[in-house]
């Protein structure tokens, strides 16, 4: 059976969805095996080459894998790759797609990724949907919602997820503005949480240190979590006085497309089954180091199997820290009933053009 990490939760009077997400969804096509970024006026090889539903079908794809209920609203072409992305999500993933819509005549946004040394260099095409709701006026109940902060923007389903009772959890990107101003983003005033990078943590408080810029942020939003990198993350909620501090787990890093949006999917996870704070951010961690093993963005997110494996190949290891094992005992009761599956795992690469055997 598969994990849900709600079990114990549900009830009857559940919403329909656990997590809903809006944004724009693109067509992520991933080579790989680059030795080195491509050089003008030459031609560059690739040694892997695969195809997924990337923007917010990364975030989708990470929390449906690991267990919840996830409900997305986005515009989808009617080309054959928003046939194809429309088909993953909502065949291969189990995501609810009913607050999403076909654009007749509209073609969809493309990502081309190359990943090389740890890094990758994106190329993205794509246009604005026609005139018509991305996101329904009114948004579904739901226990929780992840929304994507934009400087200078309101976006009018937060206020209304908020007062129906969701829980937001806000992420942002790279301020292309420069104003570094949180008063520029009037939808964290809703956000339970808000998890930026270091840089932007720093940036938008005008701290020293991440750390610092973690306690500054809990001015405006009760709970705020701040990735380190390498370092691990940082998170400080201002309703319990409690801090938690959880280093990185080191791994190869084949790809890091998507780990950030891996990332937030394991902290969500976690705050909705009432982990402590501490074990949020240790699941986050292990899944977004997981996520970096393998390209891509929807491609790489770990479900439960990779999770358990993960488990059970770090405690078979001689000589491993007891502290380290500890931190993350709390998988033991989560991935117990898991098969027993060799690791690291591989998944299989969807590519547009090849049809399931019957």
């Amino acid at each position: 059976m598969p994990v849900d990490p709600l079990a114990d939760l549900r009830t009857s009077d559940d919403p329909p969805c656990d997590v809903y997400l809006t944004g724009t969804v693109f067509l992520d096509i991933v080579f790989t095996g680059l030795d080195s970024a491509p050089v003008r006026g030459t031609e560059s090889w690739a040694r892997g080459m695969g195809s997924s539903p990337g923007g917010v079908a990364n975030m989708a794809t990470a929390l449906a894998r690991l267990g919840l209920r996830t409900s997305l609203a986005a515009a989808f072409g009617d080309d054959h790759y928003g046939d194809y992305c429309w088909d993953a999500l909502e065949q291969g993933e189990g995501i609810d797609l009913v607050p999403s819509r076909r654009v007749p005549g509209w073609h969809s946004p493309v990502t081309v990724s190359m990943a090389y040394e740890g890094e990758r260099t994106m190329v993205s095409h794509g246009h604005e949907p026609p005139p018509g709701p991305a996101a329904p006026v009114c948004p579904p109940r739901a226990r929780a919602a992840v929304a994507s902060l934009t400087p200078g923007r309101r976006d009018p389903w937060v206020a209304q997820a908020a007062a129906r009772g969701t829980r937001i959890f806000g992420d942002v990107g790279w301020d292309d503005t420069g104003a570094w101003d949180l008063a520029g983003l009037p939808d964290l005033a809703h956000c339970e949480a808000f998890l930026p990078n270091a840089e932007e943590a720093m940036r938008y408080t005008g701290a020293a240190t991440p750390r610092a810029a973690a306690h500054a942020l809990t001015e405006h939003v009760p709970l705020a979590v701040v990735t380190l990198g390498a370092e691990g993350a940082y998170a400080v909620d201002r309703r319990t006085g409690e801090s938690a501090e959880v280093p990185a787990i080191e791994v190869e890093a084949l790809d890091p497309t998507g780990a950030g949006d891996v990332f937030v999917a394991g902290f969500v996870t976690g705050t909705l089954a009432g982990w402590p704070l501490a074990d949020r951010l240790a699941f986050a961690g292990l899944t977004a180091a997981l996520s970096v093993q393998e390209f891509g963005g929807s491609l790489s997110a770990p479900g439960w199997a990779e999770i358990g494996a993960w488990w059970r190949k770090v405690r078979s290891l001689a000589g491993q820290d007891p502290a380290a094992l500890e931190r993350y005992a709390f998988l033991a009761g989560l991935v117990a009933s898991e098969p027993v599956r060799p690791w690291p795992l591989r998944r299989a690469v969807p590519t547009i053009g090849f049809r399931t055997p019957v």
